[in-house]
């Protein structure tokens, strides 16, 4: 049986990266007990890895008005509807353990305004899939509609930000048929052993 590759685009080999890619990558591997194909894949173009990691770490990873769960939760949504098979999986793993909810991912990425959130967290989704549809129709209302449910403006611009940014990445997942890891299916559905 031939494995499947993990991309389109050549995949170099970690011995072959750059130092602080592949400790970058080996610390992930670490934390999680393997590597995302993500960091495989987009090791292709160590400078282009450099600014992407970057610009994901500033988003994903900062403390805010929005939980890290809600951020997944932003990256679930948008990815279900850019029908970005590697992010709505990965991200969906990594919504589950930060939410601490097994049914939450599934339920975003197939039917958000169904799922079992909150009023505030579907109107984050509104927008987030607003921004991700039809940006150039956000406006006055719908920073109001996110006031009222105690968004501040830096809230505003991260939601906003999560869907461009992972506009690119799904865009980037899909043309070089990333590959999600096998592992991301079972993560924060079962609990670890």
């Amino acid at each position: 049986m031939t494995e499947t590759p993990i991309s389109r685009f050549p995949v170099p080999p970690l011995g072959a990266l750059p130092d602080d890619i592949r400790e970058r990558i080996l610390a992930v591997q670490e934390k999680s007990g393997f590597v995302p194909n993500v960091f495989l894949a987009l090791a292709h173009r160590p400078d282009e890895f450099r600014a992407f990691f970057a610009y994901n770490d500033a988003l994903m990873e900062k403390d805010g008005g929005l939980t890290k769960a809600e951020r997944e939760m932003i990256v679930v949504a948008t990815s279900s509807a850019n029908q970005c098979h590697y992010c709505v999986v990965a991200h969906g793993a990594i919504l589950r353990i930060r939410a601490k909810n097994p049914l939450i991912a599934d339920q975003i990425a197939n039917n958000y305004r169904k799922a079992d959130i909150t009023p505030r967290q579907k109107a984050m989704l509104d927008f987030a899939l607003k921004v991700c549809e039809r940006a150039y129709e956000t406006g006055e209302d719908d920073f109001a509609d996110l006031r009222c449910h105690g968004f501040s403006d830096d809230d505003i611009w991260d939601i906003a930000a999560i869907a461009a940014f992972f506009a690119l990445s799904n865009r980037m997942a899909s043309v070089t048929n990333m590959r999600p890891n096998d592992e991301f299916y079972l993560m924060g559905r079962v609990p670890r052993t």
